[in-house]
């Protein structure tokens, strides 16, 4: 059984019951002590036993059959025990006996060589045993003080309601109470109208004796259970009474304390030899001192917490807007000046509200832990200014950023395509519109009405070839109405205008699809009339059209507008110009076929003088035409060439780009890896003193900030490869948000890991605990924390308490009693339990604390026992800032006796520690 300072009842025998069993030998040995435990036990028994009608005259024979014993466990524990046998024989008495026992086990209390049969055979020693661990279990064992329990517990309450009493030093539980006046003290302190401590005297330790133990009696309800005879005569009276008779006293006055907190209880006057210690005044007056300034600290904490955590919250909210904006000009310029804006943020804006978004966490974790160490209740922000509100804002805010960024890159490459394409639609169309100049007034002419039958042959011919140089142009129309489509599915920024000039083309396509139609038609009703053709003029149109519709689309390649991305993609287009160039020999020889033609139509002509021979009816392609062309088409190869050559010695740039920034971030990133597991390690905590690792993490620190540059020099790389249009690296698995994230883990890992340190270090310094009892919390905490993730599960938390020495019962109030404590150090019932509330229980289990007990003491010593203050008092005793703080914020005294500007000290100092609303 878990009892209230963390120890189990076993843990409890093994300290303060080795010492009974020493007193037990040593009673064996004297008499009188086993004379006085008789009469005091019996006459304990017998207060209890009264409230059913009942009491015993003989401990060791009353107790014997089991039924008086099982009484007094339903009276003092308000439970009910099982039936008991009513025969009158041995084993029925043993069975009484035996279900009493079992009671007395089944609260935890361990019955060590006490049996049944001894108890039924009217054992003396193991009948005063039994009673004594009965007294124990539900006397004495609950009495708390400062976390104290049991005997040190109420050894304290003697020491400290006795204090103001010079001549009482209460420093054990035989010989300090031998002269009388330790009781009377005790009576004196709580009830100063029932005793004249002034006429008492050291020198009359039998009227002392007397005195009490009456008063006790008649006012007190608390029976006589000890002997004055006794105590005087006794050279070392026996512990066990004295302290089962002191410990009616603790319940008689603490219970009447505890019945409504409005009841009065007089403090002690000054009738009795009291004289105010100036010692005990200045410790008082620290220690408010001491109270008043951590209250202060955490008040301008709690501000600076609010001011910073406002300051950033507003600046979010200001710049998500921004983030969340998707609107721009459909502009490539416009979409590249906001992608510089988002460079300058990431580089310039944000860096600061990091650091302070660091700065902000460490200070409430130091504020949370000084409340913790001074016994405060912890600090609840304002609403919507939580540690979790800050953090769910921060990343709402980096999502935005990440999405903001992948916006503009994909609105960049959205846009560059959309340039190209308009340029291409550009090309084309001008193209087509210089090669239909014309061509309508052509199909609408009436010349054929006029020719001879070789002129009108000439004219079908020439018209076909038209034909056939319409049909070749369909591919190019078709590629144009594509293109406007594309550049409309992308929502290109001039589509008005790209979707007029596209219909023009589209309509003139039609007309002249129509007219071609139509002087055909008219073609072939002359053509009966018509039937001589002219051979050469026709082999001449049916080489020159194609060969010159390959010049002109040859032409238009070679000018092609292109974009590439990788190597790969430009080889490609060399290696397909190549094999272009590899045909040209080919192209020429045709050429000179066609040219050939005409010359040899120029020497039939010549020769035989045919009127208007030269005039070739069945095209308008002309050698001069095509040597322009196959001109033109010489000289682009060159230029063709050197354009690739350009883009070749891009793409080689953005190959080195590639190289640079993975040779800098395959180093950078296994280095902050590397970083954050070094810092981790030291996290563990098992790495030398808090003082080694708290230098150990600042030289890290010191290490990561001089590590920057290589950031810098990255974001530098990585801004040439943005601008570059560079968007994938196959060097290197690291991104630059992926270091930069790593970045920001690690200046967060290493601030919150000097901040946990230097807690710790606060927390064993203020709670007084050495490094080697921190060094086995961690090393015991790290062992059950498996997987290092800083907590711990309820069953590791109790396997780490029982590897520090706690024992918890496996039974249902060992259950109970683990609970309690689960609930100590995991109050919001998250399921985890947190190294650093392992850490707080600890070292209260270990050491004092000062609390509003005290604090309401110390006041009182200033005071002059008085149940109020006066501001005079406040200003001769506390330096001037702390008399004003305490002036300003305690209550009137409404109490009995109080006096114009009386002050209430005991409100104050309960408020200090969070125990009511003021």
């Amino acid at each position: 059984m878990m009892m209230e300072n963390g120890l189990s009842m076993e843990d409890y025998g093994d300290n303060y019951m080795e010492q009974e069993e020493e007193w037990e030998r040593e009673g064996l040995l004297d008499p009188a002590w086993e004379k006085q435990q008789k009469k005091t036990f019996t006459a304990w028994c017998n207060s209890h036993l009264r409230k059913a009608g009942t009491g015993i005259e003989n401990i060791e024979d009353d107790f014997r059959n089991g039924l008086k014993l099982m009484l007094l466990l339903e009276v003092i524990s308000g439970e009910t025990l099982p039936k008991p046998d009513r025969g009158k024989m041995r084993f029925h008495k043993i069975a009484n006996v035996n279900k009493a026992l079992d009671f007395i086990a089944s609260k935890g209390v361990q019955l060590v060589s006490i049996g049944a049969e001894e108890i039924v055979d009217g054992n003396l020693k193991m009948t005063l045993g039994m009673i004594w661990t009965i007294i124990l279990r539900f006397a004495i064992q609950d009495i708390s003080v400062e976390e104290m329990t049991a005997k040190e517990g109420l050894l304290l309450w003697c020491q400290r309601k006795t204090a103001p009493y010079k001549n009482v030093n209460v420093q054990n539980f035989h010989l300090s109470f031998k002269d009388g006046l330790a009781f009377c003290a005790l009576i004196h302190r709580h009830r100063p109208d029932l005793i004249d401590y002034s006429k008492l005297s050291k020198d009359n330790p039998l009227e002392n004796l007397n005195t009490a133990f009456d008063v006790a009696e008649k006012y007190l309800d608390i029976p006589r259970m000890l002997d004055p005879d006794d105590l005087i005569n006794t050279p070392k009276p026996d512990e066990r009474a004295i302290m089962t008779y002191v410990s009616c006293y603790y319940h008689a006055f603490q219970g009447a304390q505890q019945v409504g907190n409005m009841t009065h209880v007089p403090e002690p006057t000054r009738q009795y030899t009291y004289v105010p210690n100036n010692y005990n005044a200045e410790t008082a007056a620290n220690r408010i001192c001491k109270v008043l300034k951590v209250n202060q600290e955490n008040e301008r904490l709690m501000e600076e917490y609010e001011r910073l955590a406002s300051d950033l919250l507003e600046w979010i909210r200001r710049t998500m807007p921004w983030l969340n904006s998707r609107q721009a000009d459909n502009s490539l310029a416009g979409v590249q000046k906001k992608l510089e804006e988002y460079r300058t943020y990431r580089r310039k804006h944000k860096p600061p509200r990091v650091e302070q978004k660091a700065k902000l966490e460490t200070n409430f974790n130091t504020l949370q832990t000084k409340l913790r160490l001074s016994n405060r209740p912890a600090y609840l922000p304002t609403e919507g200014k939580t540690v979790a509100d800050i953090s769910n804002a921060w990343k709402g805010l980096e999502l935005s950023e990440k999405a903001f960024e992948e916006w503009l890159l994909a609105e960049t490459m959205r846009l560059e395509r959309l340039e190209h394409l308009a340029q291409k639609f550009k090309i084309k169309a001008d193209a087509h519109e210089e090669w239909t100049r014309g061509k309508e007034e052509m199909l609408q002419s009436q010349d054929f009405r006029q020719c001879k039958l070789n002129e009108l042959k000439a004219l079908k011919k020439k018209h076909e070839a038209f034909e056939s140089d319409l049909a070749a142009h369909q591919d190019r129309v078709e590629q144009i109405a594509a293109i406007a489509q594309e550049l409309n599915s992308l929502e290109y920024h001039d589509c008005v205008s790209v979707n007029a000039r596209c219909q023009r083309i589209c309509d003139q396509w039609d007309r002249l699809g129509a007219l071609t139609q139509r002087r055909r038609t008219a073609l072939d009703e002359a053509e009966r009339i018509l039937e001589k053709i002219d051979i050469l003029h026709l082999e001449f149109a049916k080489r020159a059209a194609p060969f010159n519709n390959w010049l002109d689309g040859t032409r238009e390649d070679l000018v092609d507008m292109f974009i590439v991305h990788t190597m790969e993609e430009i080889q490609g287009l060399i290696q397909a110009h190549d094999q272009f160039k590899a045909t040209l020999g080919e192209a020429d020889k045709e050429f000179n076929l066609v040219v050939n033609l005409v010359r040899e139509v120029e020497s039939i002509v010549k020769q035989y003088q045919i009127p208007g021979g030269l005039e070739n009816p069945y095209t308008n392609v002309t050698a001069h035409d095509m040597t322009r062309k196959w001109s033109d088409v010489r000289q682009l190869v060159p230029q063709r060439d050197q354009t690739l050559a350009n883009e070749l010695r891009k793409q080689q740039n953005n190959e080195m780009l590639r190289r640079q920034f993975a040779e800098k971030a395959n180093v950078v990133g296994p280095w902050i890896e590397r970083q954050m597991d070094a810092v981790t390690a030291i996290g563990m905590g098992l790495q030398g003193s808090l003082e080694d690792q708290l230098h150990r993490l600042k030289e890290y620190e010191q290490a990561v900030y001089a590590y920057k540059p290589n950031i810098e020099e990255l974001e530098k790389i990585h801004q040439a490869v943005q601008e570059s249009m560079i968007f994938e690296n196959r060097y290197t698995n690291y991104t630059m948000e992926t270091l930069r994230v790593g970045w920001e883990q690690l200046l967060t890992s290493i601030n919150r890991n000097i901040n946990e340190v230097e807690n710790q270090i606060l927390t064993r310094d203020s709670k007084g605990i050495s490094q080697d009892q921190l060094n086995e919390f961690r090393s015991s905490f790290n062992h059950f924390d498996k997987k290092r993730a800083g907590r711990l599960t309820p069953e590791e938390f109790k396997s780490c308490l029982v590897s520090l020495g706690y024992s918890i019962g496996k039974d249902r109030q060992g259950e109970m009693d683990f609970q309690r404590i689960l609930a100590v150090v995991d109050p919001n019932s998250t399921g985890y339990v947190h190294f650093d509330a392992f850490l707080d229980f600890m070292t209260r289990e270990s050491t004092d604390t000062d609390t509003a007990e005290q604090v309401i003491d110390s006041f009182r010593i200033l005071a002059g026992d008085k149940p109020y203050i006066l501001p005079d008092e406040l200003r001769r005793e506390l330096p001037p800032d702390q008399a004003e703080y305490c002036i300003q914020r305690m209550p009137p005294y409404k109490g009995p006796n109080g006096i114009p500007g009386a002050l209430d000290y005991m409100s104050f100092s309960t408020a200090l520690y969070g125990e009511t609303d003021l």
